[in-house]
C-alpha cells in the first residue's frame, strides 16, 4: 500500500476515526522514537508505555460524553 491509497482510504473515513488513526500514529512515532534509544527488544514495551497506551484508549472520547452528575446531586461531602 503506497501512501496515496493510504491517505485516500483516511479521507473516506469518518472524522472520528482519523482522529483515532492519528492518535495512533502518533503513538508509534513516540514509541519507536523512544525505542531507538531504549534497551528493550524490539516490540517490547515497558510497563510505563503499555500504561500510557492502555489508559489513552480506554479514555478516548469521554471528553465527549455529557456530564450526569454534579456537586448538587450529592447526597454527602467528603471534607
Amino acid at each position: 500500500m503506497g501512501y496515496a491509497e493510504l491517505i485516500e482510504k483516511l479521507q473516506d473515513l469518518p472524522a472520528e476515526k482519523q482522529a483515532e488513526v492519528y492518535d495512533f500514529v502518533e503513538f508509534l512515532a513516540d514509541r519507536f522514537g523512544k525505542a531507538k534509544d531504549s534497551s528493550f527488544a524490539t516490540g517490547e514495551w515497558s510497563d510505563a508505555e503499555f500504561a500510557e497506551f492502555a489508559m489513552g484508549q480506554a479514555l478516548r472520547g469521554m471528553e465527549d460524553e455529557p456530564v450526569l452528575y454534579t456537586r448538587d446531586g450529592l447526597k454527602e461531602q467528603w471534607q
